[in-house]
């Protein structure tokens, strides 16, 4: 039975391990379906009204304005999360005796290798087989990039990156950014669709009004199904913890990461509040948060007293 689970296991992630040929199929999907976009509410539709005068000119530049900002904070934070580095183990690295102590990790179970020592808390230190070295807090062994990566939340093939502790801002504004775009869109269509299904008169050639139709359908189905990612990975920040570690943690109700929410929250976008909504953060968050470089992590103050 156990080598039958093996064998299950072994498949899968020959499967996944297939996706890395997407790549860059998949960034020229995003990029696919954004000139679609564009097409269908630029060129199409009120990119024209501007000529129009009066209420629908109007209409039309605030919608432009809108659609061009957010679409501009979108493709920043989408080729942020794909070409920023998720973050890895330093070579050599080893943790510090307080960390040792502090770090009452109860994702350990499979990591742990017999030959490396406990502390003085009775805690292994937990240590990666496949990549042959100590693991840090909150890292784990990514099958498809082939490394441990540093707080690892899943490897996205959306943005052909791992997301870890280094660009999970990022993937998460790009969440944030592609909701909103596609909501707009879609709420900027919706009288044209509307008009299609009920017989009006609709301006514009067959090929212009199917792209339309097309890019209301894409938009639609990319605003539901992210809104489900979006508020997910909201309650995943509110309680600090990955996606992983949720399924992990099942099993342990004592989570020494949750500070608060709004501590939580800091912990992934920094304690600027200027850089809250871009992909980027500021050097002195970088300086005095040791968080935001993936390797050390505040836990309660009471939780290593138990």
């Amino acid at each position: 039975m156990h080598r039958s689970g093996a064998t299950m296991a072994w498949n899968v992630f020959k499967f996944c391990t297939a996706l890395r040929a997407l790549g860059s199929i998949m960034i020229l999907l995003v990029l696919g379906v954004v000139g679609v976009t564009y097409y269908a509410v630029v060129l199409n539709t009120y990119g024209p009204a501007l000529y129009a005068g009066g209420f629908d000119f109007l209409v039309a530049f605030v919608v432009l304005i809108l659609f061009h900002s957010l679409l501009v904070m979108l493709l920043w934070s989408y080729f942020a999360a794909v070409f920023t580095d998720p973050g890895s183990v330093p070579p050599n690295w080893r943790p510090a005796i307080d960390e040792e102590i502090g770090e009452a990790n109860p994702l350990v179970g499979s990591d742990l290798n017999n030959d490396v020592p406990s502390d003085s808390s009775h805690q292994r230190i937990r240590y990666c087989r496949k990549c042959n070295q100590v693991k840090p807090p909150r890292c784990h062994h990514c099958s498809l990039c082939g490394r441990c990566v540093l707080k690892m939340d899943h490897h996205c093939v959306w943005v052909v990156n791992c997301v870890g502790a280094l660009n999970y801002k990022y993937f998460l504004l790009f969440l944030f950014y592609t909701f909103l775009e596609t909501t707009l869109v879609t709420a900027s269509l919706l009288p044209l669709f509307l008009a299609f299904f009920s017989d009006g008169e609709i301006p514009g050639s067959p090929g212009s009004l199917a792209t339309t139709f097309l890019a209301f359908v894409l938009d639609l189905a990319f605003a539901l199904s992210v809104l489900g990612f979006l508020i997910m990975h909201i309650s995943l920040v509110a309680s600090n913890t990955t996606t992983i570690e949720a399924y992990e943690k099942k099993t342990t109700p004592k989570w020494p990461y949750d500070l608060g929410r709004r501590k939580n929250f800091e912990q992934v976008f920094g304690m600027d509040k200027r850089y809250w909504f871009i992909p980027a953060y500021s050097e002195e968050d970088i300086r005095r948060m040791p968080a935001l470089q993936g390797l050390d992590y505040p836990s309660k103050p009471d939780f290593n007293s138990q």
